[in-house]
Order: C-alpha cells, then structure tokens, then sequence
C-alpha cells in the first residue's frame, strides 16, 4: 500500500493539479475537522471535497466534447491513388 499510494498521488496530480489541489485541501480539513470534533471544520472540508470533485468532473465532461467533436484527421492520401511498385526480385533462378 505505502508504494502504490504516492504512486496513485503522483498520477492524479500531474493529470489535474487544480482538482488535485482543492481535493486534497478538503480531505486536509475534513480530516482535521472529525478528529478535533469542529463539525464546521468537517462540513466545510466536505463541501471542498465536493467542489474538487465536481471540478475534476466538468474538465473531463469538457474534453471528451472536444474529442467527439473533433474527429481524427487521415494525414495520407488513399492508397488506391497510385499504382503498385514493381516487385524487386525476379522469378528467374540465379545462375
């Protein structure tokens, strides 16, 4: 667990640092809100958590529209425009 954790971390970070960043600062004030018993600490911690969420949630929703869209060019031509190359090697045997 100690190893795939800052693994997990890393990825979400460097995918979305924004989301990340406000995820992480509201599990920092839930958490300090449930152990000392602030229950404004917590709620407020949660509706964070929320917020990162709800974040991360539109930029995906927002670039999955942009894929779709979008389509993928095709960058060569059709290969039926031009003729086959001869065959480099001839049926005759070698002497």
């Amino acid at each position: 667990m100690n190893a795939i954790f800052p693994r997990f971390l890393k990825s979400a970070y460097r995918k979305e640092p924004i989301s990340s960043f406000i995820f992480i600062l509201g599990a920092v004030d839930a958490v300090i809100g449930g152990v000392g018993g602030r229950w404004s600490l917590l709620s407020f911690g949660l509706l964070v958590i929320l917020t990162g969420t709800l974040v991360r949630w539109r930029k995906i929703q927002k670039a999955q529209a942009v894929i779709a869209q979008n389509p993928p060019r095709q960058m060569l031509p059709p290969s039926s425009s031009r003729p086959p190359l001869p065959m480099l090697m001839s049926n005759k045997p070698h002497q």
